[in-house]
């Protein structure tokens, strides 16, 4: 049994903002009492020899969810494995992850899936896995997506590879139905340096780089599809101002579907009879930092999409301001040092992200943008919940007992000894942010406490 007294207590999903406590028993939560009702004494007695953690001056909220990580298993477990990657997961107050299916082999078979599944249940957090949308990630032949699904696959997704191929995304649209196909959305045609925003950042390394046309032309191609056949789809990592306004018009159409004309996406998203299909995620690196950094950092900030302008940088966070934009992903990407040592043209893209992510959030989207933290924590919660369909993402009695507490007055400084991750490529390692994580819990067990890993 396990109690948490005196915190700030934030679930966007029921609408609670207060101080207040929770009782755990075993892995469901029992009772949320808010501080100005008294707790009974049949539940003080109950739970008056039970672990405590005093969240006084701390913020309560349920364990974070994201919908768009890398743990390199199998097949490059130099760079991240499954274990190392939830180790990281829970440090930054992660409770659920979804991986990408970009493996050796790649996540397109029952036997992969099953090792991923099988794998993740030995960490203490919750590992899922989408399933490729084609065999290969070769953008040819669409899996077997009824059997992937049974078999445990929560959507499909050829994450690092976009569609080309028209009439193999209406197929796949087709075959998910109600379950989310997540887009990577780079025209590779028009991209000839990925990584490296054509404009100031590809001027400064003598490229042409990758122009924002590529991402505004699939977005545009791909929420066409989605529309005309009725699929859930999963916009990821937009890095564009012009990405941002492709979404919010296919919003309002969806919106005008379902009859909903003169309402904001926050009040449709309240709405249980609205159901969204049109998703879209932002990266915590996406809405912190600019092409500049590339300049400044090389290669540990080189990722796809890559860094835009700062008025790409303001579009994002406006997005996510009026929910837009409804998911905060991490797209945490490991790779090993020797691979970011390469030249810029060489390295691969991608960062690390699980550890930072909430920091920056407070940091970037909080404190400086003034974004309700209410609304940020929804981001990054309830709402990759409700894309997938799982039932956490609240702290509704009854509910799994998955929880992340944080001090978000907390400043800390980015350092290697602090990243539970395998690889260390991230360009915020020296940096000063404010918002950490003290605490997380996974099914009613304290996983992370205090910058240590719990035993398991």
């Amino acid at each position: 049994m396990l109690k948490i007294l005196n915190g700030h207590i934030i679930d966007p999903a029921n609408a609670v903002d207060c101080i207040g406590d929770i009782f755990i028993k075993e892995d469901t939560i029992e009772a949320v009492i808010k501080k100005e009702d008294a707790v009974s004494e049949e539940l003080s007695d109950k739970y008056k020899d039970a672990e405590t953690i005093d969240a006084s001056g701390m913020i309560v909220m349920p364990g974070l969810i994201d919908v768009h990580s890398h743990f390199r298993d199998p097949g490059f477990e130099y760079k991240e494995d499954i274990i190392t990657g939830a180790a990281a997961a829970a440090a930054g107050g992660y409770t659920t992850v979804v991986l990408m299916c970009n493996t050796k082999p790649v996540v397109d078979n029952v036997e992969t899936l099953e090792y991923v599944i099988n794998k993740g249940k030995t960490t203490p957090i919750k590992v899922k896995s989408c399933s490729s949308v084609t065999f290969g990630l070769k953008g040819e032949k669409l899996t077997d997506f009824e059997e992937m699904l049974a078999h445990g696959a929560v959507g499909f997704t050829d994450d690092g590879i976009p569609l080309m191929d028209e009439a193999i995304l209406r197929e796949a649209f087709r075959r998910a139905k109600d379950k989310p196909v997540s887009l990577h959305e780079e025209d590779k045609t028009l991209i000839k340096n990925n990584g490296i925003n054509h404009g100031k950042a590809s001027e400064f390394y003598g490229v042409y780089g990758s122009p924002r046309e590529a991402e505004e032309n699939l977005i545009k191609r791909d929420l066409k599809i989605a529309l005309e056949e009725g699929g859930m789809i999963d916009v990821q990592h937009i890095s564009t101002k012009e990405g941002v306004e492709l979404v919010k018009e296919a919003l309002k159409e969806d919106l005008k579907k379902q009859g909903f004309d003169d309402v904001s996406f926050m009040q449709a998203s309240l709405n249980s009879a609205f159901m969204r299909h049109i998703h879209a995620e932002a990266t915590p690196q996406h809405f912190s930092l600019t092409e500049d950094a590339l300049i400044e950092k090389g290669t540990l900030a080189k990722l796809n999409p890559p860094f835009r302008t700062e008025s790409d940088r303001q579009a994002i966070i406006a997005g996510l301001k009026d929910n837009t934009i409804d998911i905060i992903a991490t797209d945490h990407a490991p790779h090993a040092a020797e691979e970011k040592n390469k030249s810029i043209t060489e390295a691969p893209s991608g960062m690390i992200g699980l550890e930072t992510a909430f920091a920056l959030a407070v940091t970037h989207l909080v404190n400086e943008a003034g974004m309700n933290l209410s609304d940020v924590v929804a981001k990054l919660t309830i709402n990759p919940a409700k894309l997938y369909g799982f039932e956490s993402g609240t702290l509704g009695v009854g509910k799994k007992a998955d929880i992340a507490i944080a001090d978000v007055n907390e400043k800390w400084i980015v350092s290697e000894n602090d990243i539970r991750s395998k690889s260390h490529n991230s360009p915020f390692i020296g940096e000063e942010l404010t918002g950490r994580i003290k605490y997380t819990v996974c099914d009613g067990k304290i996983v992370w406490r205090n910058n240590v890993l719990q035993k398991y």
